[in-house]
This record gives structure tokens, C-alpha cells and sequence, in this order.
């Protein structure tokens, strides 16, 4: 299968749509089958795995690999109030799609406009990591807000994505966060912070 793109197929018996999607940043792949399924459908796979060491993971690891991948999530980076320009996601934005859609008309206004808040990642030091909510400081004060942060076990410091305002997006840049009461240093760095190879 194609990145981004689904089939439909049987696993231990059960009609599923096999997509190949995720939201880690990894290669990999999405089951979808009937809730009453589901439980036999997952108990046969992690039998299938253990010759390979294929273990469970939670939700939170699922979430520090997003993180790692730079991939915004709803109601972290994304929200109704959030546009995909805002996000940084212009670019699958189809404005001349034919037959038009939904919010359009809102999203081409949006598009001819100046950035004023923009996504960013952040790079930290130490064993603190940011978190959402927390204030980004500038020279001058608060400029944004972290949504997402973690200690990344794969590279060994903390990252955050923040929103923060547009004349300070450029890598390398040095900010603040302020974790509850304490100045963090932090440095504008691009989005990944990590690639699969």
C-alpha cells in the first residue's frame, strides 16, 4: 500500500480495512474491524508478534513519538480556532479543488494573509521539558504558549511545539519558557525533530 492510503482485507478471519497510516512518524499500519472483533483481532496479532518481540504500547508512547515527528494533534496544535495555515499545513490545502468546500471562502481569506502566529518546534536542555500551556517568553516577555512537550527518549533532551508570535520562527532562535515560575532556555528548531531513515 501507498503512504496515506487504505485497503480492504482479512485478518484471522475478519473483513478489515488495512490503512497505511499512523501517527508516530514510522512506517506502519491501521486496522479498522467491527467492535465485536476487535478483541480476538488483537490477541491473535500480539500472539503473531512474540516471535518478533512485538510489544504493546500505550497511548502516551504513542504521543512522545508524535511529538518527535513534529505532527500536530487535535486539541494540542490543532483546534477549531486553528486553521491549517496557522498549523503550518498550507500546503495540502486544495483552494482551487473543484466543486469547492466547506470554509473556503475562510481559508482563501486566511491564505492571502501575513502569519501572526506560527508553529514551532523547541529544543531544550537538561531533564525539563516544557508543557502544554506553558508561556513562551522573548526578549520582551510572553510571545506564545507550548502545546505539546516531552523528555524525547530517541534524542535525549526535551522538545515542545509551540505557537509563538511569527517574527520569532527562525531557527536558532534563543526563548524562554516558563515552567512554573522558572526560566527555561529553549532554541527554535525546525519541525521534525526526528526522521525515520
Amino acid at each position: 500500500l501507498k503512504f496515506y492510503s487504505a485497503a480492504p482485507a482479512q485478518v484471522t478471519g475478519h473483513d478489515v480495512l488495512l490503512s497505511r497510516t499512523g501517527y508516530t512518524g514510522e512506517d506502519g499500519f491501521e486496522l479498522y474491524c467491527a467492535p465485536d472483533h476487535a478483541a480476538e483481532v488483537w490477541a491473535k496479532l500480539a500472539e503473531a508478534g512474540k516471535p518478533h518481540d512485538l510489544l504493546p504500547a500505550g497511548l502516551a508512547a504513542r504521543d512522545t513519538l508524535r511529538l518527535e515527528a513534529g505532527m500536530p494533534l487535535y486539541g494540542n496544535e490543532l483546534s477549531r480556532e486553528v486553521t491549517p495555515f496557522d498549523a503550518g499545513l498550507g500546503r495540502i490545502v486544495k483552494l482551487d479543488k473543484e466543486g469547492g468546500f466547506v470554509g473556503r471562502e475562510a481559508l482563501a481569506a486566511r491564505a492571502g494573509r501575513p502569519d501572526e502566529k506560527v508553529l514551532i518546534g523547541l529544543r531544550g536542555t537538561g531533564r525539563r521539558a516544557p508543557r502544554a500551556g506553558y508561556p513562551v517568553l522573548g526578549p520582551d516577555g510572553p510571545i506564545g504558549h507550548v502545546t505539546s512537550g516531552a523528555l524525547s527518549p530517541t534524542l535525549g533532551y526535551p522538545v515542545a511545539m509551540a505557537y509563538v508570535d511569527a517574527g520569532f520562527r527562525e531557527p536558532g532562535t534563543e526563548l524562554q519558557v516558563d515552567v512554573r515560575g522558572k526560566q527555561l532556555p529553549v532554541e527554535v528548531v525546525e519541525l521534525p525533530f526526528y526522521r525515520r531513515s
